[in-house]
């Protein structure tokens, strides 16, 4: 096994461990007496953090020159949204049992749903043309479609801040780490400018 592939297993091992242990908590009936709620949270925070765990790698390489580390970007980010979604699906099923009026009004009207929403709508063209091929075919585009990522993260921390009302200490946790990382890019697009 090379190293990039047992970083890959180790990746895929990480992003699949809470899926499983919530998994074994469920069937244990232990998720506390709103189990929905505690899989809705679950799944939101897990997205965030692997969301911003994606941004971190990049940095990472750039700060330590662990370049094999890159190649488990994709694996993160599409677990990022794999966890978003899940996080969707139980609000559209076990929350809402998929009620479409109520489910448009709560999209509209409430805004930490309609911030999270447009969080999710901007990760779909990111998890779509994450593949090789699309790479190829998007060429310097792709680059700039997927820092759409930011703004995505972004979203995520407010509709994390906005659900949590008074308790606001993680939500604040996240945003400094996602302001820290995208300071942390910031003077490598300098020096990139300054040396093209």
């Amino acid at each position: 096994m090379t190293k990039g592939s047992g970083l890959k297993a180790t990746a895929w091992a990480l992003g699949l461990a809470p899926l499983f242990w919530t998994s074994v908590r469920f069937f244990m009936d232990d998720l506390g007496a709103n189990p929905i709620e505690a899989l809705l949270h679950w799944a939101g925070r897990w997205a965030l953090i692997l969301l911003l765990v994606g941004l971190a790698i990049t940095p990472i390489r750039r700060l330590t020159g662990w370049n094999q580390v890159i190649k488990v970007r994709r694996t993160v980010g599409l677990f990022a949204f794999f966890y978003v979604t899940l996080h969707f699906l139980i609000y559209l099923g076990l929350d809402q049992g998929f009620a479409w009026s109520f489910i448009i009004e709560d999209v509209l009207d409430r805004p930490f749903i309609t911030s999270g929403f447009l969080g999710l709508v901007l990760l779909v063209p990111l998890a779509v043309t994450s593949t090789k091929g699309w790479i190829r075919r998007l060429g310097r585009r792709w680059q700039q479609l997927h820092r759409l990522v930011y703004p995505a993260a972004g979203l995520g921390v407010l509709h994390f801040y906005w659900k949590v009302k008074a308790d606001t200490f993680w939500p604040l946790v996240a945003l400094a780490i996602l302001l820290g990382l995208l300071l942390a890019r910031s003077p490598w697009r300098a020096l990139k400018k300054a040396s093209s």
